[in-house]
């Protein structure tokens, strides 16, 4: 399937779970998340839930990582040019919804992409070669082709793989890897 035909298909998959079904399958995702080997990662990026799309809710795995003392990046949208501006996450940080209702910081120090050991990824479905569909502005594509290239990234997803999906770009950026509930 194209790009366009899976993200109205994988919208309309995460919109009809349930409640219970969201929580089990959270579960899976946030097990997997605190069975990551952490040594290694000083710093990470995280995307701040949108309710409004049925996302993965990541406060419990902010709350994980601020507790292994490993700080915590999100980031602004400049939708004059379909990027990203990066910043710390600290407790006393104000959120505040953008106009797509995207929770962003607003009282937060900025932060530098090159400082990131781990970005993890929103997506609506990845492919077996860790391809994504997003929501189709290329935010994070753009992000995370600025990303050091040791930086891992990790995609976070309701739904298991597909085979492969039609239409990918040559500025897509493939993932290292996709946590979904086993």
């Amino acid at each position: 399937m194209l790009k366009s035909e899976l993200r109205k298909l994988y919208k309309q998959k995460r919109n009809a779970l349930t409640e219970v079904e969201k929580k089990q399958l959270q579960e899976s995702i946030y097990q997997q998340v605190f069975d990551l080997q952490t040594d290694t990662i000083n710093t990470i990026h995280l995307f701040l839930s949108m309710r409004k799309f049925n996302e993965i809710d990541t406060k419990p795995i902010i709350v994980f990582f601020r507790d292994k003392e490993i700080r915590v990046i999100v980031s602004r949208c400049n939708f004059e040019d379909d990027t990203l501006s990066h910043f710390y996450f600290e407790k006393d940080t104000k959120l505040e919804l953008n106009k797509f209702g995207v929770p962003e910081p607003i009282n937060a120090e900025e932060a530098n992409v090159k400082d990131i050991d781990l970005v993890f990824v929103p997506m609506l479905i990845s492919d077996e070669q860790n391809y994504r569909v997003g929501y189709g502005k290329g935010f994070y594509d753009r992000f995370l082709s600025e990303c050091r290239e040791d930086t891992r990234t990790i995609g976070l997803n309701f739904f298991p793989p597909i085979k492969k999906i039609e239409g990918t770009h040559k500025f897509d950026v493939p993932l290292d890897f996709v946590i979904y509930p086993k």
